[in-house]
């Protein structure tokens, strides 16, 4: 775990969702001055911070796996556990005796189509993903450093601070793990909040087909809006809500689900929401640094060194153009590097 320990004196480089696009990776930390040294990717003054989300989707999540762990345990990088390592960990975890069921996380369509190409490129590597698992429990939910804050999906101060309390750190165990199962249990709220956000519940009767053909009751929600007043002014996710829900006015008991982020607090930095447009902060001291690399969208990063507001000029990243989606050809003048 020495990788996680901070490193003084070093500029940061947070890193967004990967989803196996390895080779675009590559391409980034190059760009950003990145070089390999005894087949690592290293930074003289430099460190990076991975948002979580390294597996699944993607053509090259073995080469993604290799790349991104060898730099944490060489002290180059560090990471925050994204949603999809903690559904591998579930996927891949028998449930315990007299819990009803076989796996903790269930083997149904959905899921399995989550991880098919996970576990289709370690096929040949059984023993080699079973390594990866374990060092998944390694990886910490939180990083909480004086000048800046990296969780997946949402920063909340009260639930990190009871888990402290409760795990004596930032990391999970199997017993954890196994707890979070029931989505209602203290360890289930942590691991869907930290890692997926947090939601309210549609008008009754109401739902929404996304497009990734799965459809829901709740919709995303901001952590960070201050002082809301309309649905409009908390959803964050990809499909928007239909108008007239848009502008519904929240009830006192909605607004009392929301929780906020100072902005006096260090700036933070989270992935997972799929973003499209160009990155930019989205509050003054919050980032989301996910923008669909997988979906031949940009791999980027926020180059943070210290600064107490964040700024548009310190994204940089690697446009994914469909026709070289994770190419293992440098990008052309059209497949960008910008900033």
């Amino acid at each position: 775990m020495a990788g996680n320990k901070p490193t003084a004196s070093r500029g940061y480089d947070i890193i967004g969702d990967i989803h196996g696009c390895a080779n675009t990776l590559a391409r980034l930390l190059e760009q950003m001055g990145y070089n390999k040294v005894n087949g690592v990717y290293q930074h003289r003054r430099r460190q990076a911070v991975f948002i979580g989300d390294i597996i699944d989707r993607g053509p090259r999540i073995r080469e993604a796996l290799h790349l991104v762990r060898n730099m944490v345990e060489r002290g180059s990088a560090r990471i925050v556990m994204g949603n999809h390592e903690y559904n591998a960990l579930g996927y891949c975890t028998r449930a315990r005796a007299g819990s009803g069921k076989t796996w903790l996380r269930e083997h149904n369509s959905r899921h399995d189509r989550l991880i098919r190409e996970t576990l289709d490129q370690f096929e040949a590597h059984p023993y080699e993903w079973n390594d990866f698992l374990e060092w998944f429990y390694t990886i910490p939910l939180f990083i909480e450093e004086d000048d800046f804050r990296a969780v997946h999906a949402c920063w909340d101060s009260e639930l990190i601070e009871k888990f402290k309390q409760l795990q004596g750190g930032a990391f999970i165990d199997e017993d954890f793990l196994h707890a979070s199962a029931a989505i209602d249990s203290f360890a289930g709220q942590v691991m869907d909040t930290l890692l997926r956000g947090t939601d309210l519940r549609l008008p009754q009767g109401m739902k929404i087909t996304g497009r990734d053909g799965y459809v829901r009751e709740f919709f995303r929600t901001k952590f960070w809006a201050d002082d809301p007043s309309t649905y409009a002014d908390v959803v964050f996710q990809p499909d928007p809500l239909p108008a007239e829900v848009a502008s519904r006015v929240l009830a006192e008991h909605e607004r009392k689900q929301l929780i906020s982020y100072p902005l006096d607090a260090p700036p933070v930095f989270v992935g997972h929401y799929w973003m499209e447009s160009e990155p930019a902060p989205l509050k003054s001291n919050v980032a989301c640094i996910d923008f669909s690399a997988v979906k031949y969208g940009r791999l980027v990063a926020y180059r943070m060194d210290g600064e107490r507001e964040l700024s548009r000029d310190k994204f940089v990243w690697v446009n994914v153009a469909r026709d070289h989606r994770d190419s293992p050809d440098y990008p052309t003048s059209e497949d960008s590097v910008a900033r």
